[in-house]
């Protein structure tokens, strides 16, 4: 029998919803845009993915961007605007869940008893967790984050992830 922590060693895993929310808090911290590079720094990708993510949260209002000298991305709405749900759904509303059932023998009784049965399942938890990334806002996550940070006596220099911005032409962003 597999424990939960063996389970989730062989599941494909997928966390740009989680890459996100990293990215949006930093930048919640930040006191002007964030270019997608530095981003992409925070998140360990690619500038392009970074850009091709927060398209779709451009598109729900969340991030604007310019291009440019000193352009990057920017929050566009108040923290507190902003649930996990919706970031979620702005992403495409990814699969949450990455188990599925067994369709080798679609004709087979049992399996359709037992896919039945755990689509069921499946599909309640998915409520539930769409329910729950509803609740939390990313103003509660930032409080949280400096709550942390307090606690932990750090700065924000320390969880800055060489996001700094100087003068120079690397803050170009013209590629956003």
């Amino acid at each position: 029998m597999l424990t939960s922590r063996n389970f989730e060693s062989y599941m494909k895993r997928d966390s740009r919803l989680s890459n996100v929310l990293h990215a949006l808090l930093h930048m919640a911290e930040m006191e002007g845009p964030a270019t997608s590079e530095s981003l992409a720094q925070a998140m360990q990708t690619n500038p392009v993915v970074v850009r091709r993510l927060m398209a779709g949260l451009r598109y729900a209002g969340f991030v604007a961007s310019a291009k440019g000298h000193g352009g990057g991305w920017v929050l566009s709405c108040p923290l507190a605007d902003i649930a996990l749900r919706d970031i979620h759904e702005a992403l495409g509303a990814p699969t949450l869940l990455a188990v599925g059932n067994r369709v080798e023998s679609p004709g087979c009784i049992v399996e359709q008893a037992v896919n039945r049965a755990l689509t069921d399942a499946y599909q309640a938890a998915e409520e539930v967790l769409l329910a729950r990334l509803g609740e939390v806002t990313l103003a509660q996550l930032s409080a949280e984050f400096h709550q942390r940070m307090v606690a932990g006596g750090h700065s924000h220099q320390e969880i800055a992830h060489d996001h700094d911005h100087n003068d120079d032409s690397s803050n170009d962003d013209g590629g956003v």
